[in-house]
């Protein structure tokens, strides 16, 4: 079975996704479109390459941190020999004007990270940020959870970003969880997509799938789904559904004694995510998460030089 990424804190979370190889991929893909083919700042050249000095990244928002624990992986795939003194975590709120980091080495090696490093950390604390006003308007009973609604190459990182703002993950990816979308089963009777639950759950476990979900689009579907054997689905997917529907939902689960969670999804928002939680559903995913989270501003101030020395 592959691993449950919401089984690990948030430090050993940024190590399993970068065992992936896919953070290092990213990073070095955002140094690429910078640097060119040829791995070159050509305004830095222009400057004292050998010069030392230090700078310090500070927010200029309300913001909740996420993404300090790229920057060591950040320096090295930019060659850069600089060295970094954190002064905050990730998960953290940030008042305005907090400094987060600092960097002792070349100017030069500084310069040249500079962008990406603060496109990076604003990015993901954005997301963060997000999750955490959502985190805050439904109860600890309900989990909130992300989607695969994000920027095409930066998943890891932006799931990365979620459980930093306080919300769990999704599955990763088509690899390592099993999630039966609604036009995977609209042909299927309801007969069908009883016995069809069962074998889907043995095949998925058998692949290494950490859950099996089936989203429903009505109350019939979900009655077939808790007509299958009780250990076969972890989870059912709400799709779209009212609040009514979502309580009658809920109602049919506890009449049958299932341990099924269900999961609401589609449309959620900051104004409805609790209207939605207290209709007593177990989780909540949210696509905005990551696709309509906004980039907080982080700046890098560089020491000025000792005009006494």
């Amino acid at each position: 079975m592959t691993t449950d990424p919401n089984t690990l804190s948030v430090p050993e979370l940024y190590d399993h996704l970068a065992e992936t190889g896919l953070v290092r991929g990213l990073l070095e893909l955002a140094r690429d479109e910078d640097l060119g083919p040829d791995l070159r700042d050509i305004t830095a050249e222009l400057v004292e390459v050998a010069a030392e000095t230090s700078a310090t990244v500070r927010s200029r928002k309300s913001a909740v941190l996420a993404g300090l624990a790229c920057v060591p992986d950040l320096l090295d795939v930019f060659d850069a020999n600089v060295e970094a003194a954190m002064l905050a975590a990730d998960g953290q709120h940030l008042s305005p004007d907090v400094d987060i980091l600092t960097l002792s080495g070349p100017l030069a090696d500084i310069v040249r990270v500079e962008r990406t490093l603060l496109n990076l950390i604003g990015r993901l604390s954005g997301i963060a940020t997000r999750v955490r006003a959502f985190a805050d308007r439904i109860p600890d009973t309900c989990t909130l959870l992300d989607t695969r609604k994000t920027t095409p190459g930066l998943r890891v990182l932006e799931k990365y970003a979620v459980r930093c703002g306080g919300g769990q993950l999704h599955r990763l990816g088509l690899h390592d969880a099993v999630l039966v979308k609604d036009n995977h089963i609209a042909h299927m009777s309801a007969e069908e997509l009883t016995a069809f639950a069962e074998r889907a759950a043995l095949q998925g476990r058998a692949a290494g799938a950490h859950f099996i979900e089936i989203e429903v689009d009505t109350l019939d579907q979900q009655r077939a789904v808790l007509a299958a054997d009780p250990d076969a689905v972890d989870f059912v997917l709400l799709d779209n559904m009212p609040n009514d529907d979502l309580r009658l939902s809920v109602k049919l689960r506890n009449e049958a004694r299932s341990p099924i969670q269900l999961e609401a999804s589609g449309g959620i928002s900051l104004d409805t995510i609790a209207d939605i939680a207290a209709t007593g559903v177990d989780r909540i995913s949210v696509g905005s998460l990551t696709h309509q989270a906004r980039s907080i501003d982080f700046g890098l101030d560089i020491e000025p030089a000792d005009n006494n020395a």
